[in-house]
């Protein structure tokens, strides 16, 4: 099992495939998704990886968190999760940031998000109810919900009963999303399906449970340091060694023009030395 990520949903587009067809896909970007603690079994009981993503003022995280964020060495975090993993091979450095090739083309991924809330509504528009008669025998109760108890036993309302209320605002975990393409470069990953939540929400984007992971899925996951330090080093290495080369031909240089100068000086003196000798005769 591997550790998911944290995403924002951007918004929708469409993306063309090669025979010129159109899919329909959810921006999701990755806003500095780190590593900020991990969870072990010697200490927890369990093996997990808690990542963060977003940016937040200090001064609106409280003190626990502040530390949390502070012994990671990031940058305080808007959402924080945790993903389990089966074991200690699933965890990631704390710090990392994980990129948007963590997860590859054509893979199933489960969303987990909070839908968009409707705010109050009646029965008939949160439940779906049919409403009573709208022609004979009802007045003014055409999308009433109808009774509600029993008789004197029990003589309650049982919870969970279907009424009038706060409508939507629930996380629900939407499953067999595809990963129609990956944006490294931009942290983007573009989904195909109907991904739960508004825009500006947070998400989290898992492998799925019912189908198994592709084995070309990076593992225990893509980091964007892992990317990017070999070319660097590479760099810095190539550098040195021109500018090591470039010294030691200029340390040679002056060395080679030095002697046809010697040579030049020791010519004219000789020749001077000669003509002297002449006029004396």
């Amino acid at each position: 099992m591997r550790t998911g990520v944290i995403a924002k949903k951007m918004g929708m587009m469409r993306l063309f495939n090669e025979d010129g067809r159109h899919v329909p896909v959810t921006v999701l970007a990755l806003e500095g998704c780190q590593v900020v603690g991990a969870r072990n079994e010697e200490r927890d009981g369990y093996f997990a990886v808690r990542l963060g993503a977003g940016a937040r003022k200090a001064k609106n995280v409280n003190k626990p968190q502040r530390g949390e964020f502070a012994k990671a060495q990031v940058e305080p975090k808007a959402r924080v999760a945790e993903f389990r993993v089966d074991n200690a091979d699933g965890l990631l450095p704390v710090g990392a940031t994980v990129s948007a090739d963590h997860f590859i083309d054509g893979q199933l991924v489960d969303i987990t998000g909070h839908t968009q809330g409707k705010g109050f509504a009646g029965a008939m528009k949160r439940w779906g109810f049919g409403g009573m008669r709208a022609s004979h025998g009802v007045s003014i109760t055409h999308r009433a919900h109808g009774s509600t108890g029993q008789r004197q036993d029990p003589g309650k309302v049982f919870k969970n009963k279907k009424m009038a209320g706060h409508m939507g605002d629930r996380q629900r975990t939407q499953q067999n999303l595809e990963i129609v393409r990956t944006d490294v470069a931009r942290g983007l990953i573009f989904v195909k399906g109907s991904v739960p939540g508004a825009k500006n929400g947070w998400l989290l984007v898992r492998d799925a449970v019912k189908v198994p992971t592709p084995e070309a899925a990076p593992f225990p996951g893509a980091l964007k340091n892992d990317n990017e330090a070999p070319v660097v080093e590479d760099v810095i290495i190539n550098t040195e060694v021109e500018v090591a080369d470039t010294h030691a031909v200029e340390a040679e240089a002056p060395a080679a023009d030095a002697a046809p100068a010697v040579e030049a000086v020791a010519v004219e003196a000789s020749a001077a030395d000669a003509g002297e000798e002449t006029k004396e005769g």
